[in-house]
């Protein structure tokens, strides 16, 4: 039996199951048709589920809700239990914390902002404020009103020739492949509406990527799909014809992603359909590998050359770097490397290890990588005291979802913020965790099409625009009322947080903002960076025991 028989079956008797309860209404409707000949009081239950299967057709019909879509008559219980009450509805949704990455409280307010709907809640504060942990905004007696919230900074160091005017809060990098053809679609119209950036992910640049014409942010992973050579290598005039595009905005070189830092991946023939062969450049019926390194370089120097190359490869496009902070000396190698060759980047992403994927080990998604605070913090500062800070725009990602995410996120040193699954739930993620299984029962992160075809793009998108249009409305409002005239003015001393003795510090006493040029000045004060700075070598990653 040929593999792809094989895949067919199994998505029948999958499909057979969403749909058994439909079924099983419509049998009952027509045996007790029948049967009513004999006993009239099955009349009764004809009219039961009679109206049961009629729900069923409507449910199949419709296309607001996506879990009504792919599970007729059954799908409405989950709506009906989250009615019922708030604690059975918090117990639904919010279930244990180590199973559900995001809180209830997270998840209805991307809900309410995507779709319009007042997201204001009754009865004041819904956390314990004298918990340890517990953050809150200082605020002014002079507040400010924004009549307009589409902030934005523009990205681009002395040797970009295209800067890009980007949004604060853009779509994190999300590959063809993990998500479905309408996810993409939905996504990239939806960034299209609002003027914000999409990052494709390191799956390259799909057909659903390119058809709303939404601006693009091109990720460049080990696997340079899309602009790869047969053996996997890279490919410059693939890569040139690729960033030429109008829509692609930006180049980012992904080093590693927060959920799986040092790991590499790989996409079994069986998942790989023409269009996700298309859109990587990859072969049908051949596993797809993402080397854990990239083959393009090896050492400090040869990265910061490829950069210059990407850059004079996109005629001078913002071209970066995305990573996950793991050994700080090796980030401080890179800086080394950008002062000798003068090739800068024109931005960082910082990725946190609390940043999402549906194909991490476990071990990596709990355990591997630095969160993104303190990720943050160690590159603003690190390039603080390099003297280059002012040259390159730093962006973050790691459950970056609501205004105060982001304002937190900018106080520490970000200019602009990513997120993945705020977007996700935008377009209807519901945190079934399906991911990994091709079963995803909204039709976001799957390939099969019957479970996509669910999930209406027109509507998705407009969720999509709303989510970014509200939650930026949202940053306005809280710089505001910390009394600024732009969010990028927020610093760590506009934070507090209570510790757990139960006294309250300033954000600025723990993630300080660091001199500029401290590294490069031998009588400047250490800050516990000065040693490993000594360590790190502009020509390589390994630490100066393993030299030779």
């Amino acid at each position: 039996m040929s593999l792809k028989i094989e895949r067919d079956i199994v998505r029948d008797i999958w499909t057979l199951e969403r749909y058994s309860t439909l079924v099983f209404v419509a049998v009952m409707t027509v045996g007790s048709l029948i049967a009513a000949v004999w006993l009239p009081w099955l009349l009764v239950v004809f009219v039961v589920f009679g109206g049961l299967t009629a729900l069923g057709v409507h449910d199949l019909r419709q296309d607001k809700h996506s879990i009504l879509r792919n599970y007729p008559v059954i799908g409405h219980m989950r709506f009906l239990f989250e009615g019922i009450r708030p604690e059975i509805r918090q117990y639904l949704i919010e279930s244990d914390q180590d199973e559900q990455p995001f809180s209830r409280e997270q998840r209805s307010l991307v809900y309410q902002r995507a779709k319009g709907v007042e997201d204001k809640r009754p009865f004041g504060t819904q956390e314990n404020v004298y918990q340890a942990g517990y953050s809150w905004l200082t605020h002014s007696v002079q507040p400010v009103h924004f009549d307009n919230t589409d902030f934005r900074v523009m990205i681009g160091g002395p040797d970009c020739k295209q800067p890009y005017n980007a949004s604060l809060y853009n779509i994190s990098a999300m590959s063809f492949g993990a998500l479905s053809a309408n996810a993409i679609l939905a996504l990239n119209t939806g960034a299209k509406i609002g003027g914000f950036a999409h990052d494709t992910g390191e799956g390259g640049i799909s057909r659903y990527h390119r058809e709303p014409g939404g601006d693009l942010i091109y990720e460049v992973g080990s696997g340079y799909f899309g602009c790869r050579n047969d053996d996997g290598s890279f490919a410059p005039d693939k890569f040139a014809k690729q960033a030429a595009s109008d829509q692609v905005k930006m180049i980012e070189l992904k080093l590693s992603q927060g959920a799986k830092p040092g790991h590499g991946g790989m996409l079994p023939a069986s998942k790989i359909s023409k269009e996700i062969a298309e859109a990587r450049g990859v072969p049908m019926g051949i596993d797809c590998v993402s080397p854990a390194a990239h083959p393009a370089f090896r050492g400090p120097m040869e990265m910061m050359r490829f950069l210059g190359q990407l850059r004079d490869l996109s005629l001078g496009k913002p071209v970066g770097i995305k990573l996950c902070i793991g050994h700080r000396r090796e980030f401080m190698c890179m800086v080394k490397a950008m002062l000798e060759t003068g090739i800068v980047p024109d931005f960082i992403v910082v990725d946190g290890t609390e940043g999402g994927t549906g194909a991490a080990p476990l071990e990596f998604a709990n355990h591997v990588g630095m969160p993104m605070v303190e990720g943050l913090t160690f590159v603003h500062n690190t390039l603080r005291g390099a003297g280059i800070r002012d040259q390159i725009k730093i962006g973050a990602a790691g459950k970056l979802v609501s205004a105060f995410d982001i304002a937190r996120a900018l106080s520490l040193g970000a200019d602009w913020c990513n997120s993945a699954r705020g977007y996700m739930f935008a377009i209807g993620c519901i945190q079934a965790q399906a991911c990994h299984t091709n079963h995803c029962p909204v039709g976001v992160a799957t390939q099969d099409p019957l479970r996509q075809r669910a999930l209406n793009v027109v509507d998705k998108s407009q969720r999509v625009a709303r989510f970014h249009a509200n939650t930026l409305k949202a940053l306005g409002e809280m710089a505001g009322a910390a009394g600024l005239d732009d969010p990028c003015g927020f610093r760590p001393y506009h934070f507090m947080a209570r510790k757990a003795d139960g006294q309250m510090t300033e954000a600025a006493d723990v993630y300080p903002d660091l001199p500029l040029g401290f590294l490069l000045d031998p009588m400047a004060a250490d800050h516990g960076y000065k040693a490993r700075w000594g360590r790190a070598n502009a020509h390589s990653f390994a630490p100066p025991e393993d030299r030779t």
